[in-house]
């Protein structure tokens, strides 16, 4: 069975910075590609970055020029870098990974952008 475990998550004040980290419990190879989504209560989930197989990348507009979706292969570890966070960043971030018509999901980190 594949397991995402997401680690990272906190309270951190706005301008500040967190790195997110997705470990599989699979290699990373196993994955066309995996993502970092996010959810408001109240809101659907947005997706924030997404990785390919091969290390090409794309995001979402929210977060491009602030984060960084990044990959250790040897860990089998996705990363998401997030800097200048704004409170409007306040949301449950999940790791989702995808293999052909299977995804997977994290159980999700709280990240809570508060002065």
């Amino acid at each position: 069975q594949v397991q995402l475990v997401e680690s990272g998550g906190g309270l951190v004040q706005p301008g500040g910075s967190l790195r997110l980290s997705c470990l599989s419990s699979i290699s990373y190879f196993s994955f066309n590609d995996m993502s970092w989504y996010r959810r408001v209560p109240g809101k659907e989930r947005e997706l924030v970055a997404t990785i390919f197989r091969y290390g090409s990348s794309k995001y979402a507009d929210s977060g491009k020029g602030r984060f960084t979706i990044s990959k250790d292969v040897a860990k089998n570890t996705v990363y998401l870098q997030m800097n200048s966070l704004k409170p409007e960043d306040t949301a449950v971030y999940f790791c989702n990974a995808a293999a052909g018509v299977d995804t997977y999901w994290g159980q999700g980190t709280q990240v809570t952008v508060s002065s």
